[in-house]
């Protein structure tokens, strides 16, 4: 993939932004920063570093997917109520890849796990 300042921008902006945002919250970001830079250039360039692993696209709700600029493995939660994405910090997954490997013999490159719920913000209301 070779560099352009807009995707420097766009990069630097999801690292700034630690609230999973999705592409149109990103936009609106922009508009401020880098008028210049449509939303579909937007779009075109988060699936570009999603598809070079330099994002995670978080798929999972409805719709728009979320961006995340964490590639390490961790899972995410996302509330039903809300639709906010947390990241999750929990250490089961070496586990589940030793077992996926050891019962179908895969040879597991990572993992994409979303659990869904409610969140203790949306479970006080």
């Amino acid at each position: 993939m070779n560099y352009s300042r807009q995707r420097e921008i766009i990069l630097e902006t999801l690292k700034e932004n630690v609230v999973h945002p999705t592409a149109e919250y990103l936009y609106g970001i922009l508009q401020e920063k880098a008028p210049n830079i449509s939303l579909a250039t937007l779009y075109r360039n988060l699936n570009q570093l999603a598809e070079n692993g330099i994002i995670k696209k978080i798929d999972g709700l409805e719709a728009p997917s979320h961006f995340d600029h964490n590639t390490h493995e961790h899972f995410h939660f996302i509330c039903d109520k809300c639709k906010r994405v947390f990241d999750v910090s929990i250490n089961i997954a070496p586990d589940v890849v030793q077992r996926t490997k050891n019962e179908t013999g895969f040879d597991v490159k990572g993992y994409d796990i979303t659990l869904h719920g409610i969140c203790n913000e949306c479970k006080s209301i």
